[in-house]
């Protein structure tokens, strides 16, 4: 992917910590979260604890989702005053289609509600990609086609998600997947969205945030088989996003995942790291901003480039080349190569 690099250049984003992209990614580096007692209560009575957006009204399900879209586009296309909504292709994640409490028509009702809350009609290009937390790769993958294959100039990815709901709740309590009194390898209930534009690579001396490689594995050990970890799924991703920005796991600078609690992706990332890096390192950071803003599903892709793009512009991150990579519970497994540099357009 190199050779069709996309630039990451606005970002917008609301979550359970902050309203806007600044306010959240500074909570997330600082480590502060706003996880609460929910209005939700697990089998045992207690009341179960979440990160949840809060909005001027108690809106709920598809129009909350589509709120808190609107929110993250409007921020995200704000800086950039040459083209509107109408004119850039939306690619939106969202929950993959078994996601335990999936809300009904989920794809029809948030594609028609945002646009009614923006007050415009979307690109032909626009699409809904209903992929759950992998979804941002192929998002990525989708819009670098766009742009090198079909010459569209911009290209905003965006994604929504909400693990607040009643039956997605009571499905991963009775998986014993939520982190409660009872347990406490599981994870915290939250929901965000968020929205970042990409393009293509501009001939400028300026160093830019660029996306250099994508790759995609499944993993067969899943949290649910009774098969050994080997954590061969998420190798592959690496590996396969690696070879596309032509660099090796040596040359990364630290690492952001989508890692909500639980040993399982704990155990997994560490046993992908060992496997493929050759290198010495002092040091490799291992980052996760659920622990700020809760389990948020399909959403949290998106929420990684945006913090990424934060890191970059306010000088804070320990380098410059970023692995992310994130999978969903069915074993897909996805790793994207971030790195802050001079490039010239192809």
């Amino acid at each position: 992917m190199s050779r069709q690099a996309l630039a990451i250049m606005g970002s917008g984003m609301i979550s359970g910590v902050g309203l806007n992209a600044p306010a959240s990614c500074a909570a997330i580096r600082c480590g502060i979260d706003n996880i609460q007692e929910t209005r939700f209560m697990n089998s045992g009575g207690e009341w179960i604890m979440g990160s949840s957006v809060l909005l001027e009204k108690p809106w709920r399900g598809t129009k909350k989702l589509s709120k808190m879209l609107a929110s993250a586009l409007r921020e995200c296309i704000a800086g950039n005053f040459r083209f509107g909504l109408e004119e850039i292709p939306v690619l939106i994640c969202l929950a993959e289609n078994d996601r335990p409490g999936r809300l009904a028509d989920l794809e029809d009702s948030v594609f028609l509600e945002i646009q009614a809350e923006l007050g415009v009609h979307f690109h032909e290009k626009s699409r809904l990609l209903s992929h759950g937390r992998v979804g941002v790769g192929m998002a990525l993958q989708q819009a670098r086609k766009l742009i090198y294959g079909e010459g569209i100039r911009k290209v905003i990815i965006a994604g929504a998600d909400s693990l607040l709901v009643g039956p997605t709740l009571t499905a991963y309590e009775e998986q014993e997947r939520l982190l409660t009194s009872q347990n406490s390898n599981g994870f915290i209930p939250g929901e965000a969205a968020a929205a970042v534009m990409v393009g293509p690579v501009i001939a400028t001396e300026e160093p830019q945030l660029l996306c250099l490689g994508v790759g995609s594995g499944v993993e067969k050990a899943t949290e649910e088989s009774e098969l050994p970890l080997r954590a061969e799924g998420l190798v592959q991703a690496i590996r396969a996003a690696l070879a596309e920005a032509g660099c090796s796991l040596g040359a990364m600078d630290f690492r952001i995942t989508d890692v909500s609690g639980g040993q399982y992706s704990f155990k997994e990332a560490s046993l992908a790291l060992t496997r493929i890096l050759r290198e010495r390192k002092e040091e490799f950071d291992i980052w996760h901003p659920a622990d700020c803003i809760g389990e948020v599903g399909a959403a949290i892709g998106i929420v990684i480039l945006t913090v990424c793009l934060a890191t970059i512009r306010k000088a804070y991150a320990p380098g410059k080349n970023i692995l992310c990579h994130l999978g969903n519970e069915d074993g897909k497994r996805v790793a994207i190569i971030l790195a802050y540099k001079s490039m010239r357009a192809t």
